[in-house]
C-alpha cells in the first residue's frame, strides 16, 4: 500500500472502495464481517482501513444495527421538590455505566401523562430501552412498556415478576431503623409518609411495622399518616401528632422531615427535649440543620449503576448478574439523643 492513499483522508465507504478498486458493498462487509467475502480481501481492507484512520459513521452504523445507542431515563416530574439528592445522584450512577457501554441517556419527565412522553421517544426510535425511576402501584408505564416489547428496568420495589427492578433495601432498612428507636425507650411514635401510590412508601411502612410487631408494640399506639405532600395537609398532621403525644416523628423523606422540622421551630416544640425525630432517608437536606438529624444512609449511585447495568445486559441479550442490594447505614445524631 502506498504513503500516498494512507495520506489521503478516508471519509466514506466510497472513498475506500475507490483506492481500492472495489465495490462499496465488498467494503462494508469487510466491515460487518457478514457476506461472503474471501479472507484475503476482508483482511486487505481492513489493513487499509486500519493505516487510513477510518472510523464508521456512528449515526449509520446505529441504523445499520436497528440500535440507537439512547437509553431513555424517566425522571418523576416532582422530583426537584421531593427527592432531588436521591435522584440526583442516582441519574449520576446510571450516566457513569451508560457511557462506559457506549450509550447516552435522553430523559423524559415522568409526569401526569407519562406514557405520552416515552411513547414518542419509541415511536420515533431514539432509544433502546428505558430506566423508570420511581415504581408505582398502579403504573401505567408498566404495562406499556411490557406491551411494546420494549427492554426495560424498574428503580424501586415490584410484586411483577416478569418486571427487572432494582431498589434499596427499604423494608431491612426501616425494620432496623425503628428496632433502634425502640431499643432507646421510644414507644409512642408518628409515622409520616409521602403518595401512597409510591411501591417505596409501603416498602418503608412495611418495615416499621415488621419492629413494632417484633417489639411487641401495639399498631393501635402509632399513628401512621400518608400522602403528605402540601404545608397545609402537614399542619393537620402536626396539630394532631402534638397533641397526642408522639415519643418520636419518624419521616419516611428527607423533604417532609425538613416541613415536619420547620414546623416544630414555629410551635416552638425542641428536638429532641420535646420530641425526637428521624428520617428514613439522609441526604444534603438536612446536612447543615440543627439539631443534625438521625437518618439511614443508601448508595443511590450504586442504584443507578445497578439499574444502568442491568437494562445493557438486557438489551445485549446476556444474562444479567445477581443484584446484591447495596448496603445502608444507620447515623444517629442530635435529633434523638
Amino acid at each position: 500500500m502506498s504513503a500516498e492513499h494512507t495520506e489521503k483522508k478516508m471519509d466514506t465507504l466510497n472513498d475506500i472502495a475507490r483506492e481500492l478498486g472495489v465495490n462499496k458493498a465488498t467494503v462494508s462487509k469487510a466491515i460487518s464481517g457478514k457476506g461472503n467475502l474471501s479472507a484475503q480481501t476482508r483482511a486487505r481492507i481492513l489493513a487499509f482501513i486500519d493505516q487510513c484512520g477510518y472510523r464508521p459513521n456512528a449515526v449509520a452504523q446505529s441504523l445499520a444495527k436497528n440500535q440507537t445507542y439512547n437509553i431513555g431515563l424517566m425522571m418523576p416530574d416532582e422530583a426537584g421538590a421531593l427527592d432531588e439528592a436521591f435522584f440526583r445522584e442516582c441519574l449520576r450512577g446510571v450516566c457513569k455505566i451508560a457511557s462506559n457501554n457506549g450509550y447516552d441517556v435522553l430523559m423524559v419527565m415522568d409526569s401526569e401523562r407519562p406514557v405520552e412522553h416515552v411513547a414518542r421517544l419509541i415511536e420515533n426510535r431514539k432509544i433502546d430501552g428505558v430506566i423508570a425511576m420511581r415504581s408505582l402501584v398502579n403504573s401505567p408505564v408498566v404495562g406499556f412498556l411490557k406491551e411494546k416489547q420494549v427492554p426495560f428496568v424498574i428503580i424501586g420495589p415490584t410484586s411483577d415478576k416478569e418486571v427487572i427492578s432494582v431498589d434499596n433495601d427499604n423494608r431491612s432498612a426501616c425494620r432496623d431503623m425503628t428496632a433502634c428507636l425502640i431499643s432507646q425507650g421510644v414507644r409512642r411514635m408518628a409515622l409520616i409518609g409521602g403518595h401512597d401510590n409510591n411501591c417505596v412508601t409501603h416498602s418503608r411502612m412495611k418495615g416499621f411495622w415488621d419492629a413494632c410487631d417484633q417489639a411487641g408494640l401495639s399498631r393501635n399506639w402509632q399513628m401512621v399518616y400518608l400522602n403528605v405532600t402540601r404545608d397545609n395537609r402537614l399542619t393537620e398532621v402536626m396539630d394532631a401528632v402534638l397533641a397526642q403525644k408522639a415519643d418520636c416523628i419518624v419521616c419516611m423523606d428527607d423533604y417532609i422531615c425538613n416541613m415536619v422540622l420547620i414546623h416544630l421551630r414555629t410551635s416552638g416544640v425542641e428536638v429532641p427535649r420535646d420530641v425526637k425525630v428521624v428520617s428514613f432517608y439522609d441526604s444534603i437536606l438536612l446536612e447543615n440543620n440543627i439539631p443534625s438529624v438521625t437518618s439511614l444512609h443508601f448508595d443511590a449511585a450504586a442504584l443507578g449503576r445497578a439499574a444502568c447495568q442491568k437494562l445493557i445486559d438486557s438489551l445485549r441479550g446476556e444474562p444479567g448478574n445477581d443484584f446484591a442490594l447495596p448496603g445502608y447505614q444507620i447515623i444517629q445524631r442530635d435529633s434523638t439523643k
